[in-house]
């Protein structure tokens, strides 16, 4: 006898939910070595449009800059070049393995001279620096990774000195626009497996249109977003390509474990989305929200 809708349900949140941390319910799929390349395409597609963004916090000489949830390190590695009298430029990361690989990738000296970035194993809930200590927290691709972002973010605020400035880029899987192709619409992967994988780890695929309401709610001000456009008119189509191959060597059997679409079908649909993406008529986008505010 076929199982019911709620019936599947509760049989897949039991496979998704088996062994993993609670508190960290995706740290197994962030530590895929397929993640490396994720990040570092991530990086190469946001970096362009990000890194101006960061002028309007016109941060002193001296300045302490935090990159939280740096992961191997691309972001930390950009910033130090790109404040290079930055007195201090710090990556935290939950996973060993993230920082181990951050070390190994900033053995070199920044080519623009910025400080050496120093990396450190550490939860963003619980912090080991003092109130008031950095001038920057840059939040990047982390908010959507755990069950209480809210914690994260007030976490940030108190190790912010008054007048400091928090960057949270805050995925949203919702602003992922693909056409449908061969019979395919990605909307079902993306909105559907995606989403119900969150909910069932208790984490928020859409977490990016959350994000501002949540920094005025912890007492920020100036509070703003922005949208990074990553598409195939401003990003390298390899690029772009990169960054879903990665999500699917990573994710895909997890999300076909999380929804009712089988693995077969989540590959597919990943598949057709890499299509377009490399497709020279094919058009793609995905909009990023940058949401920042300063500590009062």
């Amino acid at each position: 006898m076929p199982l019911l809708p709620a019936e599947r349900s509760m049989t897949a949140a039991a496979s998704v939910l088996e062994g993993i941390d609670p508190a960290h319910p995706q740290a197994a799929q962030m530590a895929d070595p397929a993640m490396i390349r994720t990040l570092r395409f991530q990086a190469e597609a946001a970096w362009p449009q990000e890194s101006r963004l960061y002028a309007r916090y016109a941060l002193p000489a001296g300045a302490r800059i935090l990159d939280l949830g740096c992961g191997t390190g691309e972001a930390t590695r950009r910033l130090s070049g790109l404040f290079p009298g930055a007195a201090e430029v710090i990556g935290v990361d939950l996973l060993p393995s993230m920082v181990e690989a951050a070390d190994r990738l900033s053995g070199a000296p920044v080519a623009t001279g910025g400080p050496r970035p120093m990396f450190e194993v550490g939860d963003g809930r619980a912090l080991r620096f003092p109130d008031g200590h950095f001038d920057l927290v840059a939040c990047r691709h982390l908010t959507q990774l755990l069950p209480d972002p809210e914690a994260v973010l007030a976490e940030c605020r108190r190790v912010l000195r008054p007048g400091g400035w928090l960057h949270v880029v805050s995925e949203d899987y919702g602003m992922l626009q693909f056409p449908p192709r061969d019979g395919l619409d990605p909307d079902r992967l993306w909105t559907g497996a995606v989403v119900e994988h969150t909910r069932l780890t208790g984490t928020d695929a859409r977490v990016g249109r959350r994000t501002l309401p949540m920094l005025r709610e912890l007492g920020f001000a100036h509070v703003s977003i922005q949208y990074l456009v990553l598409d195939t008119e401003r990003v390298p189509r390899e690029v772009l390509a990169g960054i879903i191959e990665s999500w699917r060597d990573g994710y895909a059997p997890v999300l076909a474990a999380s929804s009712a679409l089988p693995l077969a079908q989540v590959s597919a649909l990943f598949d057709a989305s890499i299509a377009t993406l490399r497709d020279p008529k094919g058009y793609a986008v995905w909009q990023l929200p940058v949401v920042a505010g300063r500590r009062p």
